[in-house]
């Protein structure tokens, strides 16, 4: 059961456990715990700690208040709302099994990182854009998109920068069908 802290602030907390008591904090994890408090409390404070969650998420649906009819139903209307609050606990992470070393290798040794000299990778986005856009009818914006799995915004703004920093010579155009298409001229 989930156990919530108010504090002068009128700031509600929710803990998975017996939270630790401060001096400016009043726990409770009941409504009844919750009224026994708020007795104590002018009407004033009961309406302040309403509308200080009120419209906020995840409360976006509660509407701020000038009075309440009665203090149970002040205390009520609290009580549901804080209830929002319970804390998600996460489950335990499951036990990681380690790999057992070959006994021959030197521990902590790591083997180095394959690089680009070493293998035909294939090159980075940033070429593969700039080689389409060379081509002689150039390149579509969303056959870019479909290279690179970037989205129209990204797209536009990499030509953008390429145009402008990259010192590129960029033409765009759209074709009959209302496509936006790139071409870098020489």
């Amino acid at each position: 059961m989930a156990t919530f802290t108010i504090d002068t602030d009128h700031n509600i907390l929710a803990h998975a456990g017996t939270p630790a008591t401060a001096e400016n904090r009043q726990a409770f994890s009941s409504e009844q715990e919750l009224a026994a408090l708020a007795t104590d409390w002018p009407s004033s404070r009961l309406i302040e700690v309403w509308n200080s969650f009120a419209g906020v998420a995840p409360f976006d649906d509660l509407k701020p208040v000038k009075k309440f009819t009665s203090r149970p139903i002040a205390v009520a209307r609290i009580w549901q709302a804080v209830t929002r609050l319970a804390p998600v606990v996460a489950p335990p992470a499951a036990p990681v099994a380690l790999a057992k070393r070959k006994s021959n290798q030197a521990p902590g040794r790591v083997k180095r990182r394959a690089t680009a000299r070493d293998s035909e990778a294939p090159p980075n986005k940033k070429a593969q854009v700039i080689a389409l856009m060379k081509r002689p009818k150039g390149v579509t914006l969303d056959e870019i998109m479909e290279a690179t799995g970037w989205q129209k915004h990204t797209v536009r703004g990499f030509v953008s920068i390429l145009g402008s920093k990259g010192g590129q010579k960029i033409e765009s155009s759209k074709n009959p069908a209302g496509q936006r298409s790139y071409h870098i001229t020489k």
